[in-house]
């Protein structure tokens, strides 16, 4: 069986940036996509990347890379403290080469494929301000993942095909720690007839997390979080695949609920929602109860913040779990996320009001106002420990004054948990040896963001060991013989 290519299973961010590290060691590639359009879920990331420390920092000699590796670990928690030996070790090493190569990340993204990402926030569970995005209107994750996807599509030695559902992925028969050699997938074709065709060549995968399996892999290992609504579309987690192969999975149970996914107007009971991004709260943004008090450090890591929402907001009358809860700006804090403000208004999902006109349905919201006010200008601390308060700008509030503001709720948006990898992003299996001939990067993997994930090192993920499996995979497949290239 004669590789033609290296086969990648994904396009998101981790799957194009394995395809661009690929093409830079002029390796062919067969990039294959479940659905019609390439992108996943990296294209609606709307947050940014991490970085530390960068130029692109507002005082870079805050942050560094051990201060980047200390918030990781305390955003972990649990898995990564009672964690021991070998797997204590590879979760260090994993966090390590993260944050060790997370500058490297933001100059390849900006000085080598010609992403803007000159502004930088702070979001929950960090210490500092350094998850980058650009100044523009484009969210980063479209902005990312689209010029990516120019960069590679361009390439002749790139051939991607959508609409291909990976069912197998194959191995040499009859040997224990035989290598992968491809794939079987299936294709549509005319008049609905399903076929199974076959790929061979050395496999990446980077088909993402299970966030959106909500009747198999969530019901499997969370079935507590059974109607609460999600940031991902239905789709079956794919982690059961690369265990057919012998691929151990770590962290299966550990699901991120995020504090904020929009509750549109239109269908409150939808279950896929908008992405409140954690911007909106690095930016100077706060979170109030249906009356308008605020109850809650917005800074905090996002587990925490979810946390305190279920236990103090009502629950709304809906089929769907939610809970209410509101997001408000003000215009200082609007206009630092103009990108996100347009679309998010367009959609319906925020709204621009006065204080008077707000406070006449939530009687809380002034006096709240006056006293993140008082906060902000350091007249008084805040009673929740927030100590960042991005672009709030009011100074004075007045029945006037401009707000903005978006009903949320916590939904379902990211999964910790998959498949075992190293740091060279090899997948092992459960005596801990690689499986040779694959790799995977992303959300499929597990084991590196142990109970909760920081906000902005999603995209991260994927760059640092999409590139690593790029440069493995590339240094593989010229190692086999001659007539295999």
């Amino acid at each position: 069986m004669t590789p033609s290519a290296i086969i990648v299973i994904g396009s998101g961010l981790a799957g194009l940036t394995t395809t661009s590290q690929l093409l830079t060691h002029r390796i062919p590639v067969l990039l294959l996509e479940r659905f019609p359009k390439p992108g996943g879920n990296s294209i609606k990331a709307s947050s940014g990347i991490n970085g530390a420390p960068t130029r692109f920092q507002p005082l870079p000699s805050l942050d560094s890379i051990a201060t980047f590796q200390t918030d990781t670990i305390n955003s972990a928690g649990g898995p990564y403290i009672s964690a021991t030996g070998a797997e204590k070790a590879r979760r260090e090493r994993l966090i390590a080469t993260l944050t060790e190569r997370s500058a490297e990340g933001i100059y390849w993204l900006t000085d080598e494929v010609g992403v803007e990402l000159s502004r930088v926030a702070r979001l929950g569970g960090h210490s500092v301000a350094r998850t980058h995005r650009g100044s523009g209107k484009k969210t980063p994750g479209y902005d990312i993942v689209s010029t990516l996807l120019g960069r590679v599509s361009a390439d002749e030695l790139f051939r991607m095909e959508t609409e291909r559902r990976v069912t197998r992925i194959l191995k040499e028969e009859g040997q224990e720690g035989g290598r992968v050699v491809g794939v079987e997938y299936a294709v549509v074709k005319e008049g609905n007839q399903t076929v199974v065709e076959q790929a061979y060549g050395p496999v990446v995968v980077a088909s993402g997390g299970f966030a959106g399996d909500a009747r198999g892999l969530l019901a499997q290992y969370r079935p507590d979080l059974a109607g609460i609504p999600s940031t991902n579309e239905e789709r079956e987690g794919t982690q059961p695949l690369l265990q057919e192969i012998g691929a151990a999975v770590v962290d299966m149970e550990q699901v991120q609920v995020h504090p904020t996914g929009f509750v549109e107007g239109g269908d409150g009971e939808a279950m896929v929602k908008i992405l409140a991004a954690e911007a909106l709260r690095g930016e100077g943004g706060i979170l109030v109860l249906g009356d308008g008090r605020r109850f809650v450090n917005e800074l905090e890591t996002r587990e925490k913040v979810t946390g305190e929402v279920m236990e103090r907001a009502e629950k709304l009358p809906t089929k769907a779990r939610q809970w209410d809860v509101k997001l408000v700006l003000d215009e200082g804090a609007a206009a630092a996320l103009e990108s996100h403000l347009g679309f998010y208004m367009w959609k319906g999902l925020i709204r621009k009001t006065t204080v008077g006109e707000l406070g006449e349905e939530m009687a809380a919201l002034e006096g709240t106002l006056r006293e993140y006010v008082d906060v902000v200008s350091g007249k008084k601390k805040d009673e929740f420990g927030r100590e960042s308060f991005g672009n709030w700008t009011i100074t004075e509030v007045k029945p006037e004054s401009v707000v903005y503001v978006g009903k949320v709720t916590p939904v379902v948006h990211f999964t910790m948990g998959g498949v075992v990898i190293n740091e060279l992003s090899q997948v092992l299996d459960a005596q801990g040896r690689p499986i040779p001939g694959l790799w995977a990067a992303g959300e499929i993997t597990g084991g590196l963001h142990g109970q909760n994930r920081l906000g902005g090192s999603s995209l991260l993920e994927c760059v640092v060991f999409g590139r690593i499996a790029g440069d493995e995979a590339a240094a593989f497949y010229k190692g086999l013989a001659p007539s295999a290239q």
